[in-house]
């Protein structure tokens, strides 16, 4: 009988176990699963752009040499943190999103710059920097409100665009046209240091410091009160480099950076077409464009 009621005893004070044992197992579960996006392996590579990026930005006004190394690595480690996300399967919306923000950012300071030393070509520059910035925020806005929040800005369809299908589903011309995009404009500021044809003043206002010479800035500190002033630095860029091999670079890389402006256009329209469409849908729903054609007749 005892035993009956110990046993009955035993089976009640089970169940009230339970919940605790089972809420303790779904606290552990929803710690484990609550991972830091912000660590994984792709992001760390991000950060990592941005460090070198912010640091070529440093050199950049007076040394070329250092500036394109490390702008170049920043610009290659934008292939490994996509292989690394893949791999790792950490593709996550906050990294492409913090992809594309550098991406967008390190190309706009370096256009930036080149505003500044190829100051006749302003209007190129800063058009070039309005189309980037435009046709990416575009395009990336038209997928969020087209697909969802967890759709990627590289899934185009042929349909939507044959170019840009081609330009974001293959992974060899993704790099190959960012890549040589990019090319093209470390080119050019390596020129802004030494081609009298893009900018003839930069080597007449010295003529007796021979090429290659950095060792200017007596010079600059005696026609200058100012070092960092516009005057200064350009005087300071005079005959850092030959201009042999930038030349040769920002010949082969052109049409590929010319091709890039083409797909930016067409990314810019396509996006504008399709925001349209989610406009007209939206009107259409709430009886917006029936009211407008009716008051029309």
């Amino acid at each position: 009988m005892s035993g009956a009621k110990s046993r009955r005893s035993a089976a009640v004070a089970a169940p009230s176990a339970s919940p605790q044992l089972n809420g303790h197992v779904e606290s552990d579960s929803i710690e484990a699963e609550k991972e830091n996006i912000f660590l994984f392996a792709p992001n760390l590579i991000g950060y990592a752009r941005i460090v070198l990026a912010v640091v070529s930005l440093w050199y950049m006004p007076l040394h070329p040499r250092t500036c394109s190394g490390l702008y170049s690595v920043s610009c290659l480690l934008d292939a490994l943190d996509g292989y690394a996300a893949r791999y790792l399967s950490q593709s996550t919306s906050f990294g492409a999103c913090l992809d594309m923000v550098i991406d967008r950012c390190a190309t706009t300071c370096l256009l930036v710059f080149l505003s500044s030393a190829f100051p006749r070509w302003i209007l190129v520059f800063q058009g070039l920097i309005a189309l980037d910035l435009a046709s990416h925020y575009i395009h990336m806005y038209a997928t969020l409100s087209t697909n969802g929040a967890e759709a990627s800005h590289k899934n185009v369809s042929k349909s939507q665009s044959r170019i840009l299908n081609l330009y974001y589903t293959n992974k060899t011309v993704l790099f190959t046209v960012c890549a040589l995009n990019e090319v093209f404009f470390i080119a050019l500021y390596l020129l802004s240091f030494s081609s009298p044809l893009l900018s003839p003043s930069l080597l007449q206002q010295m003529p007796a410091v021979a090429a290659g010479n950095e060792a200017t800035p007596k010079l600059v500190q005696q026609v200058y009160n100012n070092p960092y002033s516009a005057g200064a630095l350009e005087l300071a860029r005079a005959n850092k480099m030959d201009s042999t091999v930038p030349w040769i670079l920002a010949s082969i890389s052109f049409p590929i950076m010319a091709l890039k402006q083409i797909i930016n256009v067409v990314q810019l329209v396509k996006a504008s077409q399709r925001l349209a469409e989610v406009d007209r849908n939206a009107r259409t729903a709430k009886g917006l464009s029936t009211k407008k054609s009716a008051a029309r007749k």
